[in-house]
């Protein structure tokens, strides 16, 4: 059965609850910087606000956990090699959004679904709460600040950004790479050069 629509100050609580107080934070952090973008590019605020907030709604699970549960909504799980906790959380964040939190807006779900490996033909709320995730404020790595500053210029580049260093830590670090990276990638890529033609 569908739960109705939490308001904001009772999805903090159930958060609580679901996950560690380092992740709650960087949830809060990412829900705030999706607001600030979701200003910026015209993107409705108040779904930027809870997808931000949610999407990791699924991260503190284990993983046979998120296995049945992917199972249970009719995920398709793919090759062995791609049902980890990383990969997995965002497609069960989304079932756990619907479930748990009675969200049933489609572009929310979606954000919340591909905000870890993105995917072809993001909407922009997919793209604000991938980048979101990337650069809230308590994210600290050599190349943020440069993706911040990038983000409040220009969306599309910004997340093109962002994939190419996923897929080269991916790549040094010999993991596998999900094709929805990939397609995500050659999707943002081609998007951009054609605006650039147009430009």
């Amino acid at each position: 059965m569908m739960a109705e629509m939490m308001q904001e100050s009772e999805m903090c609580e159930k958060l609580r609850t679901l996950m560690d107080e380092e992740r709650y934070v960087h949830s809060l952090g990412v829900r705030d910087c999706a607001v600030m973008l979701a200003q910026r590019y015209g993107a409705d605020v108040e779904k930027a606000r809870v997808a931000g907030l949610l999407h990791d709604c699924a991260k503190g699970l284990p993983r046979e956990e998120m296995i049945n549960r992917a199972v249970e909504a009719g995920i398709e799980l793919g090759p062995k090699e791609f049902q980890t906790e990383a990969l997995l959380h965002g497609p069960v964040g989304a079932v756990v959004a619907r479930q748990t939190f009675g969200i049933d807006d489609t572009e929310i779900l979606s954000a919340i679904e591909c905000h870890t490996t993105g995917k072809s033909d993001m909407a922009l709320l997919d793209k604000i709460i991938y980048l979101a995730d990337y650069i809230e404020p308590n994210r600290d790595f050599p190349e943020v600040e440069e993706l911040r500053r990038a983000a409040m210029e220009d969306l599309d580049k910004a997340v093109l950004m962002a994939l190419r260093r996923t897929i080269k830590y991916v790549l040094d670090t010999d993991r596998f790479l999900h094709p929805r990276t990939v397609e995500a990638w050659n999707d943002m890529l081609k998007r951009f050069k054609e605006q650039k033609i147009e430009g």
